[in-house]
């Protein structure tokens, strides 16, 4: 299992970014959990198999339709903080 930290910038508050993220996650078989910056960017840590994460990875590119994604920064992690399934932190 790996374990990898996105941080996505563009336009992805107040878009059920968050929302999409959780269900793209969920579908893919992932753990982790995805929250709002306070600088309009959006994180996530997710853990999986490489092809779970890759496609995670592609799915946050794309964003839900009201989103504009600038970039997708993805940062190995050592390993996933506590928790199960995949949730949305405030």
């Amino acid at each position: 299992m790996s374990v990898r930290r996105f941080r996505v910038r563009g336009r992805v508050q107040g878009v059920g970014f968050r929302w999409f993220a959780r269900r793209a996650a969920r579908e893919l078989g992932l753990e982790g959990a995805v929250r709002n910056d306070v600088d309009g960017a959006v994180t996530a840590v997710a853990a999986g198999s490489e092809e779970a994460l890759a496609r995670f990875a592609a799915a946050l590119a794309d964003g839900p339709p009201a989103a504009r994604v600038a970039g997708v920064d993805a940062t190995p992690m050592e390993r996933l903080p506590e928790g199960e399934g995949f949730d949305v932190r405030f």
